[in-house]
């Protein structure tokens, strides 16, 4: 297969040729020692469990170590290629500079540790298979991939592992590899390359979304990259390598690629691009659920609390922009390439793993599930709001995600896989059970399925569903989706049975005074606190009329231009781009909290911070979507009244948004709430 690969003709190969004496395993090692053939006698007993167990380690390690060898001969056949056209001392032009990740956009590892060193002893464990013990019980996989390990010891040591480091954002670290006086030292700087993107993989737990796995230099779907070497440098010297991931993926198999400088006492000897390792089931080993969305194994994943999962982040992963087939099981194959049913991409994806689920495919009168979902402290969303902590949209983004999985795990498109359905949330209802802090936490969420009605051009679905942290609830719902005929989308009337409604302030016989609250000018102010950047930069600027509105609390109204090249368009959904409608919540959210500050209700507060109000249900109705082609969306916030507590002070109001001539999203007693660091509860 490796010759096949490289179209390798001509004199047989011999890798062991090419490689270090020292390399070669001894005999014994190789192969389990002779044993001498005998008639049975009649006092022979059965071989005991711990003989049994031995020869299967035997085994096993021969198999590793032949697997070793492949992989050994593999690089040196790519180094004789290089030898033959000249490649070795050819000067390569300089890497061309390359964006940094955006914050959003960068690879969450499978799991988190705070080990960034490793030395002698570390890096023997991890040549051994012992992953745990070097990166914690978050990298424990239940006896799963016993084969996954270093593939050699070229490696001294290990510093600064960083999963957003280098110049790409995608990772970086180096290490130090031992002087050999091998006669091909380039062969040695490659292996110390492999065996250090080995180091990364498993530092970010790319093997654990699979059960049975070994390291490979490519993956079934995965572009073939060359490796580029340029080294020059006897050997005999230790060497020290700058590596930096280039790419990180778990689609089409968890991979990555890494460059490498090389130095030595400190002067450039060399560089290597564009070595790749990925994480490669064996033959015949299931990676995926079977007909009817059962797996008939195990797939390998331990979800955050020990427990087995049914489907992981590797799943998840290709349900939103991989093959469905693998994701969700073989009927939905045909869903991979085309405009289909399928969650967010990137950071929008707010589920990882699937626990348990019970219910049938195809029978669509209910069934249940138990997702997890990581919430890291430096995921994009905490960076960029204006709370406290965990922003509404995030909330509303993770629940309905989960829910509407569920759903569509169970099959509702199924009956007719050759339409063409677009997913939609058509509202619900959700209330915060109590204030907590999500940062580090792992959310579960228990959804469930209350209903399936077809009706001509649609099924809806009915949930109900609550989130759960440190094993007590803190936010609950309902809530109703709907799988939608491409006519059934092109025939949408919005809230008002097509009318065109107009907003409260273009409907007052005479224009009311208003004032602007210029929140892009608090934005580009980097000390202005309490405000959201980045990626929830939502709105720029808010028109208030004081003692306005329908209430005669006052009144907000905004009208912001909508780029058809914002980073969500690209996330929610692939092939079906449209504005989550929980960012049109969070619009209306950041309009309330501008408005609040700007009222100077933060004034004798220590520290203060918005925080989702507790204890009051917030209902959302939606009867359309804001396209990228669809220039602006209008937002207007009636407020309905003002509430203060000691250290809190907490607005509700009613809201509605409108795509040009149609108003399309109803929200009742959305809030927001400001309370200073320390308050008692509301």
């Amino acid at each position: 297969m490796i010759t096949a690969e490289l179209e390798f003709v001509g004199e047989p190969f011999d890798a062991l040729a090419l490689i270090s004496p020292a390399a070669i395993p001894p005999a014994d090692v190789l192969m389990p020692p002779a044993v001498t053939s005998r008639a049975p006698a009649a006092s022979d007993r059965p071989i005991s469990p711990a003989g049994v167990a031995g020869l299967v380690r035997g085994l096993r390690f021969a198999m590793v170590r032949a697997h070793e060898q492949v992989l050994r001969a593999q690089t040196a056949l790519q180094l004789r290629e290089f030898q033959v056209h000249g490649a070795f001392g050819a000067t390569l032009p300089a890497p061309a500079a390359t964006a940094r990740v955006d914050t959003e956009a960068r690879f969450k590892p499978l799991a988190r540790t705070a080990v960034t060193e490793l030395d002698g002893t570390a890096l023997a464990q991890l040549a051994a298979g012992d992953i745990a013990a070097v990166f914690g019980s978050r990298y424990a996989q239940d006896g799963a991939n016993p084969d996954i390990r270093l593939s050699g010891t070229s490696l001294a040591a290990v510093r600064g592992l960083d999963l957003y480091g280098g110049t790409r954002g995608r990772g970086g670290f180096t290490a130090r590899v031992r002087a050999t006086d091998h006669a091909a030292p380039e062969h040695d700087v490659v292996e110390a390359v492999v065996q250090c993107a080995q180091v990364f993989a498993l530092y970010t737990g790319l093997h654990l979304c699979l059960a049975d796995a070994t390291f490979e230099r490519s993956a079934p779907g995965l572009p073939d990259q060359p490796v580029v070497l340029d080294y020059a440098a006897p050997g005999g010297s230790d060497i020290e390598l700058s590596l930096e991931v280039t790419e990180i993926d778990l689609v089409p198999r968890p991979y990555l690629r890494i460059d490498a400088e090389a130095s030595i006492a400190g002067g450039a000897v060399g560089r290597v691009r564009g070595v790749t390792i990925a994480v490669v089931e064996k033959p015949g080993v299931p990676i995926g659920p079977e007909l009817g969305g059962v797996p008939a194994r195990w797939l390998g994943r331990v979800g955050r609390f020990g427990e087995r999962a049914l489907l992981s982040e590797f799943h998840l992963a290709h349900m939103c922009r991989g093959d469905q087939g693998i994701g969700m099981g073989p009927e939905f194959t045909p869903n991979s390439a085309r405009k289909a049913t399928r969650p967010p991409d990137g950071g929008l994806l707010l589920v990882d793993r699937f626990m348990e689920m019970t219910g049938t495919r195809g029978t669509l009168d209910g069934g249940s599930h138990r997702t997890e979902y990581d919430s890291p402290a430096d995921s994009w969303y905490y960076l960029d709001t204006a709370n406290a902590s965990m922003p509404n949209c995030v909330y509303m983004e993770t629940s309905l995600q989960a829910a509407l999985l569920l759903g569509y795990y169970l099959g509702p498109t199924l009956a007719d896989p050759e339409a063409t359905v677009s997913l939609r949330n058509l509202g619900g209802t959700a209330t915060v059970l109590r204030e907590v802090d999500l940062r580090d936490k792992t959310i579960v969420e228990h959804s469930q399925l209350l209903s399936t009605s077809p009706v001509p051009g649609s099924i809806l679905q009915n949930f109900a569903y609550t989130m759960t942290v440190d094993g007590e609830p803190f936010y609950s719902g309902d809530t109703l989706f709907g799988y939608f005929s491409d006519a059934a989308m092109a025939n949408q009337n919005g809230l008002d049975a097509g009318r065109s409604v107009p907003t409260w302030l273009d409907d007052q016989p005479t224009a009311p005074a208003t004032r602007t609250i210029d929140i892009a000018a608090r934005r580009a102010d980097p000390h202005a606190r309490l405000v959201s950047r980045g990626h929830l930069a939502l709105l720029d600027r808010v028109r208030v009329v004081d003692g306005g509105g329908r209430y005669g609390q006052g009144y907000l109204h905004a009208v912001q231009p909508i780029d058809p090249s914002h980073w969500v368009f690209a996330r929610h959904f692939r092939y079906d781009p449209v504005i989550p409608g929980s960012f049109g919540i969070e619009s209306c959210i950041q309009a309330m909290q501008e408005w609040v500050l700007d009222s100077g209700f933060a004034a004798g507060m220590t520290n203060p911070g918005f925080v989702l109000p507790v204890g009051l249900p917030f209902t959302w109705k939606y009867r359309g979507q804001f396209l990228p082609t669809d220039g602006e969306y209008t937002l207007e916030v009636h407020v309905k009244r003002v509430e203060q507590r000691p250290d809190r002070v907490r607005v509700v109001g009613e809201a509605s948004m409108w795509k040009p001539g149609l108003r399309i999203y109803e929200l009742s007693d959305i809030a927001v709430e400001l309370r200073a660091e320390g308050a008692l509860p509301w």
